[in-house]
Parts: C-alpha cells; sequence; structure tokens
C-alpha cells in the first residue's frame, strides 16, 4: 500500500481551517474539529489530518487514538471518515494509514465512512487491504432524510399516525425552539436520565453532554417542545454544512402523554433544513422500540459502508484475538468478566505471550464503543 509520490499529509492545527475542509468535502459533522476535542476530552487523543495531491487538497481524516495494552500501542479510529469524495477514497485512506503507521504505531486503523453500502468508497477501502468487520461502532443501518424535498413531501413519507401527532402538537400550545444557555441545558440533562430510566439504557456522565455543548458549540443544536416554559422533549444534533447527525433525544412522561416526542421530531427536521443540511441521519436502527418510532418517518432505510479495518503491525492477530473476547466480557456482565478475562488472557499469552490482560482490553473496548 504505497501512495503517490505527489501525496503529502499534514497535520492541521486550526479549528477555522480544519472545519472547512470537512465542510468543503461535505464531510461528516463527527468529523468537526469540536468532536474531537469531546473525544480529546475523554481519554482519546486527536490528530487532523489533510492530504493534498500536488496543491489540490482531497481531503483528509480526524484521527481518534485509543491507547491499547502494552505493546499493542494503540488503535486509530475514523468517526465516520475520511473526508473526501468516494472516488479519492484510496488515496486519502492510504496516505492517513501511511502517516499513522509511521509516526503512531497503532495496531489498526478503523474507517466507518459516510458512504453508502457498496459505494465506489467501499470498494475503494477493499482494494486498499482493509477488511469488513462486525465490530461495529457506529450502526450502519439507518434512516437518512432527504432535506432537498419540500416540507410537504417530508410529511407525506411518514405514516398516518405519525402525521396526524406532528400535526396536532403544531396545533397546540406546545413551543419549538432551540435550546439556549445553560440552564436549559440542565433541564434536558434530566429529561435524558428520566428517559435513560424508563427506557433501560445506559448514558454517559453528565461532563461528557456539557463538554458536546461546550466544544461543538452552534455545530451541536438541540430542539426541543416546550410547555409553558419547561422543556419536555428534545433532540440533540451534531450538524456539517451538508449533513445533521441526530445523537441523543428524550421525552418527559407529560410530553410522551401529548406526544411531544412527533413533533420536536419534525421540528429538528425543518431546522436543519432551514440551516442548508441536505441530509438528516437518525442515527441507526436496531430491533428496538426507538428504532421503530424512528421508522415511522419514512418509508425507507439506508445501509452505510459499515466498519472497515486495515491492520498496520505484525502484532495485529493479538489484537483481532483479543477483541472479541474483550467485547464478550462486557456483554456477560461484571458476574462473568472474570471468567472470560483468563480466557483472553490465556488466549494472548499462546499467541505471542504477550500477557495483555482482556480486563485491561475491556476498558478500553468500552470507551471505544461509547459515543
Amino acid at each position: 500500500m504505497t501512495p503517490a509520490p505527489s501525496l503529502t499529509v499534514s497535520a492541521c492545527t486550526d479549528r477555522g481551517v480544519w472545519d472547512d475542509l470537512v465542510n468543503e468535502h461535505a464531510g461528516h459533522p463527527l468529523q468537526l474539529w469540536g468532536w474531537g476535542e469531546v473525544k480529546a476530552a475523554h481519554h482519546w487523543e486527536v490528530e487532523r489530518l489533510a492530504v493534498a495531491d500536488g496543491d489540490t487538497t482531497l481531503g483528509g481524516a480526524q484521527v481518534l487514538y485509543r491507547a491499547l495494552p502494552w505493546p499493542l500501542k494503540s488503535l486509530a479510529y475514523l468517526s465516520r471518515g475520511p473526508v473526501c469524495s468516494p472516488e479519492d477514497a484510496a488515496k486519502v485512506v492510504d496516505a492517513v494509514a501511511r502517516h499513522v503507521r509511521e509516526s503512531r504505531g497503532s495496531v489498526a486503523l478503523v474507517a466507518e465512512p459516510d458512504w453508502d453500502a457498496g459505494s465506489v468508497g467501499e470498494q475503494r477501502l477493499a482494494a486498499g487491504g482493509f477488511r469488513k468487520t462486525e465490530g461495529t461502532i457506529l450502526i450502519p443501518r439507518t434512516l437518512i432524510l432527504d432535506l432537498t424535498q419540500s416540507e410537504d413531501d417530508l410529511m407525506a413519507a411518514m405514516s398516518r399516525t405519525t402525521r396526524s401527532n406532528v400535526r396536532k402538537n403544531l396545533k397546540s400550545d406546545l413551543k419549538f425552539r432551540r435550546v439556549a444557555g445553560e440552564e436549559e441545558l440542565e433541564k434536558i440533562l434530566a429529561i435524558y436520565h428520566e428517559t435513560a430510566s424508563r427506557a433501560g439504557f445506559g448514558i454517559h456522565s453528565d461532563a461528557y453532554y456539557r463538554d458536546i455543548w461546550r466544544f461543538l458549540g452552534e455545530d451541536s443544536p438541540i430542539v426541543a417542545a416546550f410547555d409553558d416554559g419547561e422543556p419536555v422533549a428534545f433532540v440533540w444534533i451534531a450538524r456539517s454544512a451538508g449533513t445533521a447527525f441526530e445523537l441523543y433525544g428524550g421525552v418527559t412522561a407529560a410530553g410522551q402523554k401529548a406526544r411531544a416526542n412527533y413533533g420536536v421530531k419534525w421540528a429538528a427536521f425543518t431546522e436543519m433544513k432551514a440551516d442548508g443540511c441536505t441530509r438528516y441521519d437518525l442515527n441507526g436502527l436496531l430491533n428496538d422500540g426507538i428504532s421503530d418510532f424512528k421508522k415511522q418517518f419514512a418509508p425507507h432505510e439506508n445501509l452505510l459502508a459499515g466498519t472497515w479495518e486495515l491492520p498496520l503491525s505484525p502484532l495485529y492477530p493479538v489484537y483481532a484475538k483479543g477483541m472479541p473476547l474483550a467485547r464478550r466480557t462486557l456483554q456477560k456482565g461484571r458476574s462473568a468478566a472474570k471468567g472470560a478475562a483468563g480466557q483472553a488472557r490465556g488466549a494472548v499469552r499462546r499467541a505471542r505471550a504477550l500477557g495483555a490482560r482482556a480486563s485491561g482490553a475491556a476498558g478500553w473496548v468500552k470507551q471505544l464503543v461509547g459515543r
């Protein structure tokens, strides 16, 4: 995998320059400077790399590095990256991979690009030595709305019941607008805690969400439904020039009763459309109630390229063996974790006598899979 001699890789240290690169190349909001700062504040390292062919900038990648147990050094991760046209994917990822290998010695480079499954970009990754993996971080099965459509067409694509609920919300006393200020942010976090408790899913510490608010700023609007001045439902978004990506959502018991979660979704779509976004990604579909709710807003699904992994080190087999064991450790829960950790330690010893602990691997996997 040898990049063309004319390709150069340079680190970008200027936020404005980097975000311009992302937006000019139709990049994803998780490649914006602010998202990298969020991850850097929570156990990652971040590096922004611009790739040029002569005087032409082809794109780049915001690379997140996660430290691994010795001697694996680190894992390099492109969250909805690289930033480039699919046609330039081979040049950009080859140049980025060369830089990561030579400067960091990372065991592997993982890419989860914002490209459709079967696209030219995916073909370029496969031709460049990347392997498709099931170790997914961002779910490739999703629902992406085309915001270039008219509002009437967006409304018409909804299920009849959903359309009716949205229209009732719009005629109600509910007010829909963006959250403003720290005081309202804290109320949104309280709603998210309530939602997580009711639905039974885990969430980050409040500090993580406050950092998203702080580091992404205007690139991470929160659209909320307000009843008598108090928020009762919200949708939290990360936004680049062209793509809106839904991060989180929540609703109070009172908001559920008023079906405010329908109206606030519509408000999020129209707010992002007004901002100039042409795509709205509802961020992942599983076989659960939340996904069933998302699927009411359009009759189609989208499948992105998924997770691709490029080995960069002779120690890659050790990493590849330990990673699934570490994931299973997390899934089995605390009571079974000790046994799984012992199995992983034995597997690594047999592979290269390195003694890398799956309990340690479980720690970095837990950090890896959490957005």
